[in-house]
């Protein structure tokens, strides 16, 4: 084992497959040696850049990689971390309060960050960059088809609550343009947009053969969510609290003040003192609600899957230098979450509702403004669905043709299904928290936290960093918190649901 250790030593990590011959000497004695027979006639994935038994470079599932430029890099994870939770952030503090909200992010953050530490470190270490052989390196089968169910159920969690965003908000939009109000048309039947936009716009994306042709709409994606952004702080500042509730003939104000001043709330002629109270800003709160908070946090930030796909297209690609890149991504996404939450809640309080949009069109479904926000982030999230579809398909071949070349029918059809599917949960969801919750307590625990750390306690050598190194340790420290997280998480919204606490006052 020194020799290995030593050949080991001085072959960087995230080289090609050209120079990964050495590692795979230090694999433990008691490894099978079918394992990497499978893995080498699995040509579906280019991302193990382990080499074929005949010398010659395997087949790749993409051959766009080394070209991306660092700060494109940053732009594509970016893109991955940014979803459509942004839009539940300002519930989620209105529930926790800004102090508690904060601590929250920070720690989810800064816990996704080492997670991305310890796959880099295990994906250096055997020379793979995809996510579910990184399983079948540590646990062979098992391993392979736990990261591939894990990515599935995730990102079919994303692709729906995007899709749902698209169901709801595309009729107000619609409807904002006609300045009418029709209810019964077709064109705004939700269910009837969200099959058009994902045939005609989703659909054409997601059949590209590589994931490196969408870093362009990835940029326009996270450009739309600044804008996003942008418009949500400048609200702050315009709308007063207590706010107007726009009703549906216009004229009924459903017991809100009118006053120009914000300060003083009617209700009946007199002071409304619980609707003034309603508009001040809360360090720490506590109820049935709060339990979605860290969930929802754990799916904002989960970009696990497509961490290693993009350190492939990285150029010159190295472990600090892709660190580098997620550490950038994820302290943007970080600013961006807080100063939308912080901001979304200082404007409504109390009164914001789970999907923050639907807060601004109780108070004028017709303001250009906002309009234009809500056209940017269908834009977003719309051309978001397409990045996310890719690592679905990728876990899908690796679980059911592991051993089969790229093969276009193949490859379409495994989109058109998984578009059916999700265009079936969107049409059948009862709320956006459902999806929020209960994916982001089962398998965003399992991406962030648990499956990043066991791999890297199978994978890193003994002979490298003992089971009682410190290392180690953290990592399996670190996996305790994920079950930890994953039971907790669970535990409250089967609670919260069977209390009768239901979240649908907040939700659609």
């Amino acid at each position: 084992m020194e020799t290995a250790e030593s050949e080991m030593s001085i072959i960087p990590n995230g080289k090609h497959s050209e120079e990964m011959s050495v590692p795979v000497k230090t694999l433990p004695e008691d490894d099978h040696p079918r394992r990497f027979e499978d893995a080498e006639v699995n040509l579906a994935e280019s991302e193990e850049f382990l080499p074929n038994t005949e010398g010659k470079k395997p087949i790749r599932f993409t051959d766009f990689e080394g070209k991306t430029s660092f700060g494109m890099s940053v732009f594509n994870l970016g893109n991955a971390i940014m979803g459509s939770g942004i839009l539940g952030l300002a519930y989620a503090m209105a529930n926790t309060g800004i102090v508690l909200f904060l601590f929250l992010l920070t720690a989810v953050a800064a816990l996704s960050s080492y997670s991305i530490h310890l796959l880099l470190k295990s994906s250096g270490v055997v020379g793979i960059r995809a996510y579910e052989q990184l399983g079948y390196r540590a646990f062979g089968t098992p391993g392979k088809l736990a990261a591939g169910i894990a990515i599935t159920l995730q990102n079919i969690g994303a692709m729906s609550s995007y899709l749902y965003i698209v169901k709801y908000e595309f009729p107000l939009v619609i409807k904002a343009f006609m300045q009418g109000d029709q209810t019964d048309e077709w064109y705004l039947n939700g269910n009837y947009l969200v099959i058009m936009v994902s045939v005609c716009v989703i659909l054409p994306l997601a059949l590209m053969k590589q994931l490196g042709y969408l870093g362009y709409t990835s940029g326009f994606s996270l450009s739309c969510m600044v804008f996003f952004l942008v418009v949500v702080i400048y609200k702050k500042f315009q709308i007063p609290c207590p706010f107007t509730d726009y009703s549906a003939n216009g004229t009924e104000l459903l017991n809100y003040t009118t006053s120009p001043d914000p300060s003083i709330g009617y209700k009946n002629g007199h002071i409304d003192e619980e609707v003034d109270a309603g508009c001040g800003p809360r360090m720490f709160t506590l109820n049935s609600q709060t339990a979605y908070t860290i969930p929802i946090l754990a799916f904002a930030f989960v970009c696990h899957p497509e961490v290693l796909p993009i350190y492939t297209e990285l150029r010159n690609p190295s472990k600090r230098k892709m660190q580098h890149v997620s550490n950038i991504s994820i302290a943007v996404m970080y600013t961006m979450y807080f100063l939308a939450a912080l901001f979304g809640y200082l404007t409504f309080y109390d009164k914001v509702e789970a999907e923050l949009l639907h807060t601004y069109s109780r108070i004028d479904p017709y303001d250009t403004l906002i309009l234009c926000v809500r056209l940017a982030v269908l834009t977003a999230v719309t051309l978001t669905v397409p990045i996310v579809l890719f690592p679905v398909r990728r876990a899908l071949m690796q679980m059911l043709f592991p051993n089969k070349t790229f093969n276009w029918l193949r490859h379409i059809a495994i989109a058109v299904c998984l578009l059916t599917l999700i265009n079936m949960l969107v049409i059948f969801a009862p709320n956006i928290l459902g999806i929020f919750g209960v994916i982001g307590a089962t398998s965003a625990p399992c991406l962030i936290f648990i499956f990043p750390a066991v791999f890297y306690i199978r994978i890193v050598p003994k002979e490298e960093e003992p089971m009682r190194s410190t290392p180690k340790i953290l990592a399996a420290c670190f996996a305790g918190l994920g079950i930890l997280f994953m039971i907790m998480s669970l535990s409250f919204i089967i609670i919260d649901w069977t209390t009768g606490s239901s979240n649908a006052g907040g939700a659609h």
